[in-house]
This record gives C-alpha cells, sequence and structure tokens, in this order.
C-alpha cells in the first residue's frame, strides 16, 4: 500500500494541492507548522526566528478578538494546527461555560520559552 503524504514533494503553486499536503501530512510533519515568531531578544539569544510552541510556553496573541494577550500555553493540539493558551476563552451562551479558544500558530508570538526539556535547546 502506498503512502498518500510524501516527503520528497515539492511545493506547487495550486492552493487545492498546499492544503492537501497540510491536511494529509503525518503528526511528525504537522508538528513542523506549529512554529511561532520568537521575541527579539530571544531570537539573538536562541540564533533563530521562529521555534516550535510547546505546552509552558509564555506567549502573546497577535491577531483577532484576544489580540495583546499574555498567558501560558495550556495545550498543543498537533491534528489540528491549534493552540490553546490561558484566559483566552469564550463564553458559551449560557454565561456560565468557558471555553478554550483555538488560536493558530502565526498569531502568537513566543515571550518566554519553558526550559525544564533540556534537550529542547542542545544544539
Amino acid at each position: 500500500m502506498k503512502t498518500s503524504h510524501s516527503i520528497a514533494w515539492k511545493s506547487s503553486t495550486q492552493p487545492r494541492k498546499q492544503r492537501k499536503y497540510r491536511h494529509k501530512a503525518p503528526l511528525h510533519v504537522k508538528g513542523t507548522f506549529l512554529s511561532a515568531i520568537l521575541v527579539k531578544e530571544l531570537r539573538d539569544k536562541q540564533g533563530t526566528r521562529r521555534v516550535r510552541v510547546r505546552t509552558g510556553d509564555k506567549v502573546r496573541v497577535m491577531r483577532g478578538q484576544f489580540k495583546g494577550h499574555e498567558g501560558k500555553v495550556d495545550r498543543v493540539d498537533t491534528g489540528a494546527g491549534k493552540v490553546f493558551v490561558a484566559k483566552a476563552e469564550f463564553v458559551k451562551k449560557d454565561g456560565a461555560t468557558k471555553v478554550p479558544y483555538p488560536l493558530e500558530p502565526s498569531n502568537i508570538m513566543i515571550m518566554e520559552l519553558d526550559t525544564s526539556d533540556k534537550r529542547r535547546f542542545k544544539k
């Protein structure tokens, strides 16, 4: 049986093929889509512009209805490609229930990195 995902795939200009590639990608590839930009000080320190978001990182929301909110990452949904941040939640119609709001990783900026994992920045 042939797999539907090819690591040798070169980019296409057709949006439908780009969407198909992202949708059918396995989880270890979808994880690379979960990167967010770093704040200027961390860019200089880490020597890179973008880093994969992890639970425990402190982030700032840059776009959307929660623009300007800062909080820790509660959960990262690799399959859906969404990030859930503390205090970024909306109230349901009943007024009592709060639901975490899914955010795109491209719309957040990492302010502080979770340094509990020593292998994360070993290189």
